[in-house]
């Protein structure tokens, strides 16, 4: 077997990375280690537990690491303001790059994942379809913040690297509460528990607007791509599943997948009412034999609603992948009742029917 190389995955417990690394396991020739502080479920990769937020402990849990050839930076931590944000994020890339170069590794590309956010997304409205050349926007952002310390750390060690930007990632991964898949599947089971239609929870403006969501497997495929091709070398991605959708089109056909009637939206502030539907959760993992998790590292509630009243368009351009030579793309409708398919299997949430 011809050796590839050596690739780290830090947040290898998040859909993203999770994804990352059982992509990098499929490959021939790749050694493969996820960096995550507890150990995912079934991992088919070599774990190391390493809080990433310290420094000595990053170059400790990264000693036996030396030879790592890439790096996919998809580890993440949330914090209240935009310093701390970028405080720790900053931190954890820092960290990471100093701890495989003190361990000697042969860093030959890095990876790092961004958002909507690098446009103002999160803001409410941005110019669309966003586009990679498109300014930086005035406000802070841990985004830039880590971009720039990577491309400098990049010029002074010589190693290369790609930027890719997602939106709405959605994937198979327990635990890990900033899932779009998730919360549409736990909140859809509680809903056909309590006898209640499928409702879109968010505003209507939201129901109606354009959305995009990248399939966490479409992002590892696109992952070591860049880590391979030349011509990713120093470059800016967008990265979805190629499709535009509306909500409004979107939740009758979840309703369709899991078996229940489907009805007009309800504004609903998720993360206030589902706190209050443990009890529910309980007893379906009770009576269907789920996978038991802490319903607080179930679902991203709060994540969820702020997507759902997110009235304006979310739309980016994905023409610079396309002409470099990624050209995968996905039907999202399908792919969204698939991974459902998978949940039910997998026996994270109740069988669809």
């Amino acid at each position: 077997m011809t050796e590839q190389g050596s690739v780290l995955v830090t947040g290898a417990g998040g859909v993203i990375g999770a994804a990352a690394a059982a992509e990098y396991a499929g490959q021939p020739g790749w050694r493969v280690r996820g960096l995550s502080r507890r150990p995912p479920r079934d991992a088919g990769w070599e774990h190391l537990a390493v809080d990433l937020r310290d420094a000595e402990g990053a170059r400790a849990g990264l000693a036996g690491a030396g030879d790592v050839s890439h790096l996919v930076f998809g580890a993440y931590a949330e914090r209240p303001t935009a310093r701390e944000l970028s405080e720790v994020n900053v931190g954890m890339l820092r960290h990471t790059l100093d701890g495989l170069a003190a361990a000697g590794a042969p860093l030959e590309h890095v990876t790092l994942y961004q958002g909507g956010k690098a446009y103002g997304a999160h803001m409410g409205f941005f110019n669309t379809p966003a586009k990679e050349t498109d300014p930086r926007i005035v406000q802070p952002n841990f985004y830039y913040d880590q971009e720039d310390l990577l491309r400098e750390v990049a010029a002074e060690r010589g190693f290369r690297l790609t930027v890719l930007r997602p939106e709405g990632v959605i994937g198979y991964a327990v635990g890990n509460p900033m899932n779009l898949l998730m919360v549409i599947a736990v909140y859809a089971a509680i809903s056909r528990e309590l006898g209640q239609p499928l409702r879109f929870p968010g505003s209507l403006a939201a129901y109606d607007a354009l959305y995009q969501v990248t399939d966490a497997e479409l992002l590892a495929r696109a992952t070591v791509w860049a880590g391979r091709e030349q011509v990713a070398d120093g470059e800016v991605y967008n990265v979805t599943n190629g499709d535009q959708v509306r909500w409004r089109h979107l939740f009758p056909a979840f309703a369709r997948a899991f078996g229940m009637e489907h009805a007009e939206p309800q504004p609903v502030p998720l993360a206030e009412a589902m706190a209050d539907r443990r009890d529910v959760w309980e007893r379906l993992v009770a009576r269907h034999d789920l996978v038991p998790t802490p319903y607080d590292d179930l679902v991203g509630w709060e994540f969820g609603e702020f997507i759902f009243t997110s009235g304006f368009d979310n739309v980016s351009s994905t023409i610079k992948l396309r002409q470099a030579g990624f050209a995968d793309c996905l039907d999202t409708e399908q792919r969204f009742v698939e991974l459902f398919e998978q949940l039910a299997e997998r026996r994270v949430v109740p069988r669809l029917r």
